[in-house]
């Protein structure tokens, strides 16, 4: 019985150790994508869609410690037309800077990054397939819309927008809703179609040195232009695909909790037999001048000694059968891509924990059981 109580133990504490290995690979190869088009920290404007940042501005904002580049970016909805089929999507006028601020053209599927200073655009892959355009098609150049400011009735559809033709020279695939999103520029061609001015932007994106701080950066930045922008890191811009992977990372702890609960049923029905059948031995120690205390806790060191070490033992299978998997490709997602886990410590930390504490909380409730009527009898 008590072997079947501690086998039920290691299973659980492995399955659930693996289980969160699982979710951290998962969660680290969701987020890899974003660190190739997401800055370290990007500056938005704090009123409105856009803001005006002039060279002293610029000169100001390289002077703090820990940037070590930046990008100024134009950012605004269009609707991108190519022959009979429209589509709305996200156009990214960048500067040359862009490139040394994020890694996107590392994810390039096909063609070239854009040369600057010309009408050249660079498309996600989903773009691309519901409008049927490919790439350095010369013969079928895409047109890009975006109403004019201002108000009051137009007098025609054609005064209503401003366009510009524009050739599709790359196609990046990052992930499916980035590759369904944007379409990056020129930032002279996005301000020339968006009628902005020559020091308006719609965010700066910046790059950090290595090792900075970045809580001084932000405060730096907010004590130079306060009440002037919205500061985000890469976690923030990509809030919701954080919650949503850490929700599903809590409501898959929770459930392989209960299995343990369930499991710790085994320790408590182990213990309780154990001291059935120890019964006698237990009157002859409780005559002998043991207290019903004495003995409860000779019980409940037992119970708590078999489920840490089998909590251990668990953890340790788990980091056998996560290590396997790291290195032999056991179980694959795709025929070239092996199912993603992660070694963290915080996962080992939060097993023995759980392990631990609802052992803990069995062995008690088994000991209890221990009673000066239950030893004379």
């Amino acid at each position: 019985m008590t072997l079947i109580a501690s086998g039920g133990v290691i299973i659980a504490s492995a399955s659930l150790f693996i289980v969160l290995s699982v979710f951290t690979g998962l969660k680290d190869f969701s987020l890899q994508f974003s660190s190739f088009v997401d800055p370290d920290i990007k500056l938005l404007s704090s009123k409105g869609k856009s803001f005006l940042f002039t060279e002293a501005d610029i000169s100001e904002l390289i002077k703090i410690e820990g940037i070590y580049d930046y990008s100024m970016v134009i950012e605004e909805r269009v609707i991108i037309k190519s022959d009979n089929k429209n589509l709305l999507a996200t156009l990214k006028g960048v500067d040359e800077n862009y490139l040394k601020v994020t890694n996107v053209d590392s994810m390039m599927a096909r063609g070239n990054w854009i040369k600057f200073g010309n009408n050249e655009v660079v498309s996600g892959w989903g773009i691309s397939n519901n409008l049927s355009f490919g790439v350095f098609d010369f013969l079928k150049p895409l047109s890009l819309y975006v109403p004019k400011p201002g108000k009051g009735q137009f007098s025609s559809l054609k005064g209503a927008y401003n366009s510009v033709y524009v050739n599709n020279v790359g196609l990046f695939d990052i992930n499916e809703e980035l590759n369904n999103e944007y379409i990056y520029s020129d930032i002279s061609l996005a301000r020339t179609l968006l009628n902005y001015n020559d020091n308006q932007y719609a965010s700066i994106e910046l790059k950090l040195t290595d090792g900075a701080d970045e809580t001084i950066v932000r405060e730096e930045i907010e004590n130079k232009y306060a009440n002037t922008f919205v500061i985000k890191n890469r976690e923030q811009l990509n809030d919701a695909l954080y919650k949503m992977l850490n929700t599903e990372n809590l409501a898959i702890y929770l459930i392989f909790t209960l299995v343990i609960i369930i499991a710790l049923f085994n320790v408590i029905g182990a213990i309780i037999m154990m001291i059935l059948d120890k019964k006698r031995s237990l009157n002859t120690l409780f005559n002998l001048g043991a207290e019903t205390k004495s003995i409860k806790s000779i019980f409940f060191l037992q119970g708590s000694l078999m489920t840490v070490i089998s909590g251990i033992i668990g953890v340790i299978l788990g980091l056998v059968v996560v290590f396997l998997q790291q290195n032999l490709d056991l179980v694959m997602l795709t025929p070239d891509l092996p199912y993603p886990v992660g070694i963290k410590f915080l996962n080992v930390i939060i097993v023995l924990v759980t392990i631990f504490v609802l052992g803990i909380v069995a062995s008690r409730i088994a000991s209890a059981r221990i009673t000066k009527q239950l030893i004379k009898t």
